[in-house]
């Protein structure tokens, strides 16, 4: 089963104000060939600082588009075989009929297969991580507003930018940071290792400091110093080169 880590939007609200709750984390496969959690609708609830919030979960559009953005991570060849240009156009068909009945329908989650994309973690203070017991295991959370995360996000996007980066690297914080816009700044937003958690020891996530290296990386940049946002990136990255190595191995 594919392990996967979340970043999500939640709003204001309860589940009783939704028709369907979300009721479990099933899976099955769909008719796009690809396993998937339910596509029941319904959502998901946090509390968080005394308030109620509620996310979602808008399966079929994610699925659809995370399909459609899958493929077109992918060029040439490997596009065709990871997704065939028929299964796309029929996705790509769906979608826009979607969207042409709900306008205002927009995906809630993001989801990353076997690792935590690093530019999630820019979107967060270090201070705002917490570890949680799960069933299965510990788990890490990150949660801040989304004002919070967007400003984080728009610095991180003209320090990349000033830095000179290259055009592949800023586009990815750019669609990062565009999502983001899309919601209320008193929205929360929270991103969850999930599953990913699994692959790593209690000990390991207990002294996880990724957003800490992001952050540290990002300053010592905007200050210059190249050697030291090297050495924090680098360390960030090597703490998830494993966990990355299975997007590709799978």
């Amino acid at each position: 089963m594919i392990k996967a880590a979340y970043l999500r939007v939640y709003v204001p609200g309860t589940a009783e104000d939704e028709a369907k709750p979300f009721e479990a984390r099933l899976r099955e496969v769909s008719d796009y060939g690809l396993m998937s959690e339910s596509l029941n609708d319904g959502v998901l609830s946090a509390t968080w600082n005394d308030t109620a919030y509620i996310c979602p979960r808008n399966p079929r559009l994610r699925l659809l588009e995370g399909l459609l953005a899958f493929r077109n991570a992918y060029p040439g060849l490997t596009a065709e075989l990871l997704i065939p240009e028929e299964v796309a156009e029929r996705a790509a068909i769906e979608l826009e009929a979607l969207q042409d009945r709900q306008p205002d329908a927009k995906s809630h989650i993001l989801s990353s297969p076997w690792h935590v994309p690093l530019r999630w973690f820019s979107a967060f203070d270090p201070e705002e991580r917490s570890v949680v017991e799960r069933g299965s295991g510990s788990d890490v959370l990150y949660r801040t507003t989304v004002a919070e995360a967007h400003g984080r996000l728009t610095r991180a996007l003209v320090i990349l930018q000033s830095a000179g980066f290259q055009d592949a690297v800023i586009d990815q914080a750019q669609e990062l940071s565009n999502w983001i816009d899309g919601f209320e700044d008193t929205d929360m937003l929270e991103l969850d290792y999930g599953g990913v958690a699994e692959l790593f020891s209690d000990g390991s996530l207990a002294l996880d400091e990724t957003a800490a290296d992001i952050q540290a990386s990002l300053y010592a940049l905007e200050a210059g110093n190249l050697d030291k946002a090297s050495d924090h990136y680098g360390k960030a990255a090597a703490r998830w080169a494993h966990a990355q190595s299975l997007t590709y191995m799978n």
